[in-house]
């Protein structure tokens, strides 16, 4: 019998992504859940808050690889010293972890907490991987939907963005789950480079609306980072292939296709965002 991969994050977005993956490789995949769940296909659900340092000892018991995905908005850096001190008193033989790209470089809360998570990982005395990528196409799509319900549209000075499809990011991390701990591995971006009116425009288009568009600035140190490109892609990354333009397409043809149903007919519409 083979151990299971425990992963975190696993009832999410690039969660659901990687876990087909993890199975169709033939492995069995343990997660790490909040709410308890039926075993089913392979998969065991374990209870548990990396938090407040519930269920994690049971979830990384008998797992040699562990898949970090789970994160928030807040404390993501004591949640992963939490599961990297199971995870060591554990005997795991590989902890991956994934991360964002700019997390040393912009200076905000949340983006702290991925650099202390980094560090936290590398510091753990356990063979490990960590994979930086750009914002998630979904990501980009809820920004932009939140801003497009404002009569203006707000387009912040010099904030470029290099969206990545969660997809893509999940065949990547599966690949590295599956193979030998290597450390830092190189960035994983989007195709393409957009400004926030350039990701708005095609957005509004499929919508069929219409707004004016309104330069803002970004004020104090995390402004002059995103101005000066420190969210990007550094030298030696690796690019997807799937751009804003055809995710937008699927993702709002599905919604299009979804509202067009009667009342009371079947929904089976895949929520990735």
């Amino acid at each position: 019998m083979t151990s299971p991969i425990l992963v975190t994050g696993g009832t999410g977005t690039l969660g659901g992504h990687v876990v087909p993956l993890l199975r169709a490789s033939g492995h069995d995949v343990r997660i790490l859940t909040r709410h308890a769940r039926p075993a089913a296909n392979g998969v065991e659900y374990v209870t548990g808050d990396l938090l407040k340092g519930e269920g994690v000892e049971a979830a990384v018991d008998g797992a040699e690889t562990v898949l970090h995905l789970a994160g928030g908005p807040k404390a993501d850096d004591e949640a992963t010293r939490a599961l990297v001190r199971a995870a060591s008193r554990a005997g795991v033989r590989h902890l991956l972890y994934i991360s964002v790209i700019g997390a040393d470089q912009v200076p905000l809360a949340w983006m702290r907490t991925k650099l202390e998570s980094e560090r936290a990982v590398a510091d753990s005395g356990i063979p490990w991987t960590t994979l930086r990528a750009a914002q998630f196409h979904d990501l980009a799509l809820a920004m932009v939907e939140k801003m497009a319900k404002l009569p203006v549209f707000p387009v912040p000075g010099g904030l470029r963005l290099q969206p990545v499809d969660s997809r893509e990011v999940a065949a990547r991390l599966a690949e590295l789950t599956l193979g030998a701990p290597s450390g830092p591995v190189p960035d994983l971006t989007g195709p393409n480079l957009y400004d926030l009116a350039a990701l708005a425009r095609p957005y509004l288009r499929l919508r069929g609306r219409r707004r004016p568009m309104l330069p803002v600035r970004i004020p104090g140190k995390a402004g002059r980072a995103y101005r000066a490109g420190a969210n990007l892609t550094p030298a030696g990354a690796e690019a997807g292939k799937r751009t804003w333009e055809e995710f937008l397409g699927e993702k709002l043809g599905q919604v299009s296709a979804e509202s067009r149903r009667p009342p009371g007919g079947r929904h089976d519409l895949t929520d990735i965002s």
